[in-house]
């Protein structure tokens, strides 16, 4: 009995997918370790320095600098905040980046890659497990797929948090990976799909923007910042996310701190912008 090539490629998708959610399955369940290894309090410590720090790598790098490229950094510091961002285990910083920009640029319409429009866990987690993403146009992020380094490492996407999982270990034991690594990334997980999906549906909209954009004040305490979703989508290439005096932006304000040093410089400004109508 033949089969056609439409239906070898719809099963390689869907056991593509399966793939995909066992993995996603796997380290939640790894992470409820945390009931297994006996409790120390400098465990706490481990989760919360891991989560920091990598949620930085997050919003710093993949967001605001590979997808939007609001401030510049050096070569050297571009590839390290590539690595730092990669340690969160959320993919390359290619891939990353180019379903990004595509998000801005259909956000909320019906080409957008995780809008809640097409259900809550869609936007939250599903895109991420659905092998219809697994690639990207590198078109998208030409300006930083001309460095051989980013395309391997963002090739190689699984170095950095292995890299990271196996430093802890080695330094901190199983208790400190359980705590620092699998429930840190875990709590990366949601907390950075919670940008897709809950700032999509709920808080406060200062700015009309034609998408669905929301601020939320808790989103934005758990992300650095991130949660001024609203003030991102008004303005975008922005470096600073939190515009008003009570915004708290972690990131930006760290980002503040590494252009007194000299790694970070060019940090572009929130402009108040007109709305651009929805295209068809």
């Amino acid at each position: 009995m033949l089969v056609s090539m439409p239906d070898v490629a719809a099963r390689t998708a869907r056991w593509r997918d399966r793939v995909n959610v066992v993995r996603f399955l796997a380290i939640h369940a790894a992470a409820l370790g945390v009931f297994v290894v006996p409790f120390e309090p400098g465990l706490v410590w481990w989760l919360v320095a891991s989560y920091v720090v990598r949620m930085f790598g997050v919003t710093a790098g993949y967001h605001r600098y590979f997808s939007h490229r609001s401030y510049r950094l050096g070569r050297v510091p571009q590839f390290l905040m590539a690595v730092l961002a990669q340690t969160s285990g959320q993919k390359g910083v290619l891939w990353w980046a180019a379903h990004h920009r595509d998000h801005h640029r259909y956000s909320d319409l019906p080409e957008d890659v995780h809008s809640p429009h097409e259900g809550f866990w869609w936007a939250h987690v599903g895109w991420v497990l659905s092998s219809r993403y697994d690639a990207y146009d590198p078109e998208r992020v030409a300006d930083f797929g001309r460095y051989p380094e980013l395309r391997w490492i963002d090739r190689h996407h699984w170095v950095p948090t292995v890299a990271y999982a196996l430093t802890i270990w080695t330094i901190g034991g199983p208790g400190a990976f359980v705590w620092g690594y699998l429930l840190a990334t875990v709590a990366l997980y949601h907390a950075t799909f919670a940008i897709n999906s809950v700032a999509h549906l709920w808080g406060t909209r200062p700015f009309p923007t034609r998408d669905d954009s929301r601020n939320n004040f808790w989103l934005a305490l758990l992300t650095l910042g991130e949660g001024w979703h609203n003030n991102h989508h008004h303005c975008r290439s922005s470096c600073r996310q939190g515009v008003r005096w009570w915004e708290v932006d972690l990131t930006y304000g760290a980002l503040r701190v590494l252009a007194w040093l000299g790694i970070a410089r060019d940090l572009r400004p929130f402009i108040e912008r007109p709305v651009r109508p929805a295209t068809s």
